[in-house]
């Protein structure tokens, strides 16, 4: 089975500093360039897991193209991408000492992306394979895109990042899977079930208390709460617990030695999608385990789409 990840790719222009920048500050910080995007780096880290994995998106008629395009060919990744007389997506991102970063995002040619040439570039999805998307690309190529995978009997997950894009209850509803971190979950509480919980308490609220919440903001969807150190919650509808013994529970996270967050919940949302295409007998909570493993590996070095690990072949 494969994975197709409908998404956004930029060059990321980072700087690494000593703490992240107050309001007018000016820092002295070591800067880099490279490859980014939500969309791109959650492709790269699915096809470097191992999985077929092909990647729709929307690109400039620039360096940054030429970038995607070559990097796409250097690890395998199928790529499908629209194009637009907008420059190519770029990000500036801060990175403190302790890995923490702060993201600035310039769409581009992101903006562009139409539902049509997404539906086009979908038309070979099939029953078992998994779609992933996010929210640095127009809301009604989103929804084409879980629109296709929903018709094709593929897996629909969709990972509601950044927290700042407000998205209405029926683009919600598409998802089969959705995977927020605790910024994002909070916001998506706030605007779709009513409740105002500081995204810091979050990972402290009781499983019962999670759970609920989860219900009430997907009643037939899984939902997959990233809580960074604390690790990760699950909640699933009581109809489909997707081989899992239990309706809800937490896995911890793993131990490892943080140089730079960037791009940690991608790994964790590329490698899902991965392991569910892979392996589609496990329970669902394996493959959970699994993305939480290799997103810890993934923070062990600086950068987003080439810090995701290479995986050995099977």
């Amino acid at each position: 089975m494969r994975v197709f990840v409908a998404g956004s790719f930029n060059v990321d222009h980072v700087w690494r500093v000593a703490a992240l920048p107050p309001p007018g500050a000016t820092l002295a910080g070591q800067y880099a360039s490279g490859p980014g995007g939500k969309g791109f780096n959650q492709a790269i880290a699915a096809r470097r897991t191992g999985a077929e994995t092909a990647f729709v998106c929307a690109l400039g008629p620039d360096g940054g193209a030429r970038m995607a395009r070559e990097l796409a060919a250097a690890d395998g990744l199928v790529l499908h991408a629209q194009s637009s007389d907008a420059p190519t997506g770029t990000a500036g991102i801060f990175v403190d000492a302790d890995g923490r970063n702060c993201i600035v995002i310039g769409a581009g040619a992101n903006a562009a992306l139409e539902p049509g040439f997404i539906a086009s570039a979908l038309a070979g999805l099939g029953e078992g394979d998994v779609l992933l998307a996010q929210l640095e690309s127009p809301l009604p190529a989103v929804a084409a895109a879980l629109d296709a995978a929903r018709a094709a009997g593929a897996t629909a997950i969709l990972n509601p990042a950044p927290a700042n894009v407000a998205i209405d209850r029926a683009l919600l509803d598409r998802a089969e899977v959705l995977t927020p971190n605790e910024t994002e979950f909070a916001a998506l509480l706030a605007r779709h079930v009513g409740e105002r919980i500081d995204a810091e308490a979050v990972a402290g609220l009781d499983q019962a208390r999670l759970h609920a919440l989860c219900r009430d903001l997907l009643p037939d969807g899984s939902v997959v709460v990233t809580l960074g150190a604390s690790g990760c919650f699950v909640s699933h509808p009581e109809a489909r617990q997707r081989g899992d013994a239990a309706g809800h529970y937490r896995i911890g996270a793993e131990p490892a030695q943080v140089v730079d967050t960037t791009g940690a919940g991608d790994a964790f949302n590329g490698a899902l999608a991965a392991s569910l295409a892979l392996r589609p007998a496990l329970a669902f909570g394996e493959h959970v385990r699994f993305a939480n493993r290799y997103a810890a590996r993934s923070t062990e070095h600086a950068g987003a789409a080439l810090a995701m690990p290479h995986l050995p072949a099977a």
